[in-house]
């Protein structure tokens, strides 16, 4: 049988979108249909138990979100208590004349022995209901619930800057952020709707007392004219049911307009009422001592009772010596725990060594950039930040970590700079509520403006006004807003400091992302075959020549190959980019889908090659003077052609030397070693590099 039962309790609780509806639809019958008095106490004893279990649910919650379907619930109890107020209307004026049951029995029980059968004593206990329902607590609870209303949509700005910063300091995570902003939106629409909800019940409390004239004036009319009962029979009769129906009906409301009360006034917390309650109240066991004494001294003032009063205090008293006990016993034991063992949640000075954190990547500010961050901007500096996290994670294969932004007086108003673990990499001044126009694309008439530079990549550049927008656009120059200026260059910095970032805390982190995929083979290769510090020293290698790692399985498995030839850090890296060379020559490819490259005339690499084999720590692949005519004719082959990358092509034993040096006297350099191209990609030779003259 329990088994049944609780099937069938499963099968109608994954239905509650049907229940719900059929309840509703349930609600407006009840107005229409006549009802029989069994099925009328059937409802009255549910409307009670709901207003019961809406007051205990009220009374468990810890935070007013926690029961965000109360304005819902309250519209619905309300339409479900109306609509009994219209059956049992329905039911005292047809049949008042059977007698004090006509209306049923929960009727019957509230109309004489919860008043004694005194229809003025009645009267008076309803009104005194509804006057507390609406004067009282339905009042205080509409106007608290305006006061939240407005101060949570008020505060939202400041939750949402609160939230941004906690992210970009990476205190939090992204799904951390979204459920802190839903639960701030969610806060901001209880309110509102509680605002609007709590005027059901004082809507409710009005409609009782017409419905209750409106039934005592009624009754009268029915029970003298269409009865032919005497005045004071059918006064008897009908003022009984009259009171019993206003009774049943107004306490449920008034237990709900509790259960409201309750609601809005909670405030957010870890603990529910009762258990909050307990806790603040024994935090002074002194005022229980001193309760006891005022009880005491009330106990014995002529004209009052001595022993209600000598009870409560002696109860005060006792409860003062429990609480006291209790407090010098928790002192006690703390004295005796050291340092290590101190209260969880006790304030503790913050350790010195906090100071010493030095943060990934941090980006500061003056004090006129302040505003580029504040959330209440669309497409602020934060929102452009994270943009930039995701568009390197998908450029390069790991997530970088959150960007810390920090003002800095020492800063001037409009600079900035960017530090790579507490060394500045970057530097750049915006001049605040202006625009910068770049010149690159610029064909029609120019326009004024204060000349500069594009600090990512050195563009000249203009800062202009708000008004001159439309005209540098229609002139040709791209326009963008300080906030992106400053996202683009802290761009380019991460990118090209990536390799410096990468720490093997991360490293372990996508190791072990990437087990959760391909555990087994991560499981056979790490770290027997390759070591988290062998694979971070490969991978900052590859970073460092912006090779992208988002096939890390691929690189571990390179890497496990070649574990037991006893190779270098450099050649394991060198072996590495053969696998990936699909993926290192598909980011230079043209549009015609073509890899065009200058090479280095044979002699050159020759010598290059000898003097690699000469000095096994070298620092220049040729001597100085002819290093630097090199670097004199490379630049003059490069600037004949317009290419966002310099592709050097050359053995690969060269590669990793020539790109050591050549990575320090060009910026957007690449060198690719032959066996890292694919068969089918087709190669262009801009030109051959070499030297006329052996000085």
């Amino acid at each position: 049988m329990q088994a049944i039962a609780s099937m069938a309790f499963k099968r109608l609780a994954g239905r509650s979108d049907v229940l719900l509806a059929i309840g509703v639809l349930g609600v407006l019958a009840i107005m229409i249909v006549p009802l029989p008095t069994f099925l009328m106490d059937m409802f009255l004893a549910i409307n009670i138990s709901i207003g019961v279990l809406i007051l205990l649910t009220s009374l468990y919650v810890l935070k007013p979100l926690d029961f965000s379907v109360f304005p819902s619930l309250l519209l619905l109890t309300t339409l479900f208590r109306l609509a009994l107020n219209v059956a049992t209307t329905r039911l005292i004026l047809l049949n008042g004349q059977d007698g004090p049951s006509a209306a049923g029995h929960v009727i019957e029980g509230f109309g004489q022995f919860v008043v004694g059968g005194n229809t003025v004593v009645g009267l008076i206990i309803f009104l005194i209901l509804v006057l507390i329902n609406f004067i009282v607590i339905t009042k205080g609870s509409t106007r608290i619930a305006e006061v939240s209303a407005r101060f949570t949509l008020d505060a939202m700005p400041g939750k949402q800057m609160a939230i941004d910063a906690d992210l970009n300091a990476g205190l939090i995570d992204d799904n951390q952020a979204r459920a802190r902003r839903d639960a701030v939106s969610r806060e901001a629409e209880f309110y509102g709707s509680m605002d609007g909800a709590s005027k059901f019940v004082r809507g409710d409390a009005v409609a009782g007392l017409i419905i209750t004239a409106i039934n005592i004036l009624g009754g009268l009319v029915i029970g003298t004219m269409q009865q032919g009962m005497p005045l004071s029979e059918a006064m008897s009769i009908y003022s009984i049911l009259t009171v019993g129906d206003g009774l049943v009906s107004q306490i449920p409301a008034l237990v709900i307009s509790t259960a409201a009360g309750i609601i809005i006034t909670r405030a957010g917390g870890d603990k529910s009422l009762p258990d909050e309650l307990s806790f603040q109240f024994t935090q002074s066991p002194r005022l229980f001592l001193v309760g006891s004494g005022a009880m005491l001294l009330l106990g014995f003032m002529p004209g009052l009772p001595f022993i209600p009063f000598a009870i409560l205090s002696a109860g005060a008293g006792m409860a003062w010596w429990y609480l006291n006990a209790e407090a010098e016993s928790r002192a006690l034991e703390a004295e005796s725990l050291t340092p290590s063992q101190a209260v969880e949640g006790e304030p503790q000075e913050a350790p010195l060594t906090d100071l010493l954190i030095v943060d990934p990547i941090r980006l500061e500010v003056g004090y006129g950039l302040i505003d580029l961050v504040e959330s209440s901007h669309e497409g602020n500096l934060l929102d452009r930040l994270k943009s930039v996290r995701k568009q390197i994670a998908q450029e390069i294969g790991f997530i970088l970590p959150f960007v810390h932004i920090k003002d800095n007086l020492q800063l001037g108003v409009g600079e900035y700079k960017v530090l790579i673990r507490g060394a500045e990499v970057g530097r750049g001044e915006m001049k605040p509520r202006s625009l910068l126009a770049l010149e690159s694309q610029a064909t029609g008439p120019s326009i004024e403006g204060e000349p500069t530079q594009e600090p990512a990549f050195g563009l000249p550049a203009l800062w202009i006004s708000n008004e001159k927008r439309q005209q540098a656009e229609l002139s040709g120059y791209t326009v963008v807003e300080p906030a992106t200026v400053i996202a683009t260059h802290v761009t380019e910095i991460l990118r090209k400091y990536s390799h410096e970032i990468l720490d093997r805390a991360q490293v372990r982190k996508m190791v072990d992302t990437l087990s959760e995929q391909h555990g087994k083979v991560v499981d056979e290769i790490i770290p027997s075959q390759v070591s988290i510090g062998l694979l971070q020293n490969v991978l900052h290698q590859l970073l460092a020549e912006w090779v992208p790692i988002r096939d890390l399985l691929m690189i571990i498995e390179t890497l496990a190959d070649n574990s037991g030839q006893n190779l270098s850090v450099t050649e394991l890296t060198a072996r590495v980019r053969i696998r990936l060379g699909r993926n290192i020559v598909q980011q230079h490819l043209n549009q015609a889908g073509e890899l065009g490259v200058f090479t280095i005339k044979s002699d050159i690499e020759q010598e290059m090659m000898e003097r690699l084999e000469q000095y096994s720590e070298w620092t220049l692949p040729l001597n100085i003077n002819r290093w630097q005519s090199f670097l004199m004719r490379l630049n003059d082959a490069v600037s004949g052609h317009d290419m966002s990358t310099t592709i050097i092509l050359t053995t690969p034993e060269l590669r990793a030397p020539l790109s050591a040096s050549l990575s320090k006297a060009m910026a957007r350099i690449a060198i690719l070693s032959i066996a890292e191209i694919p068969s089918y990609i087709k190669v262009q030779t801009l030109g051959s590099i070499g030297l006329q003259d052996a000085n």
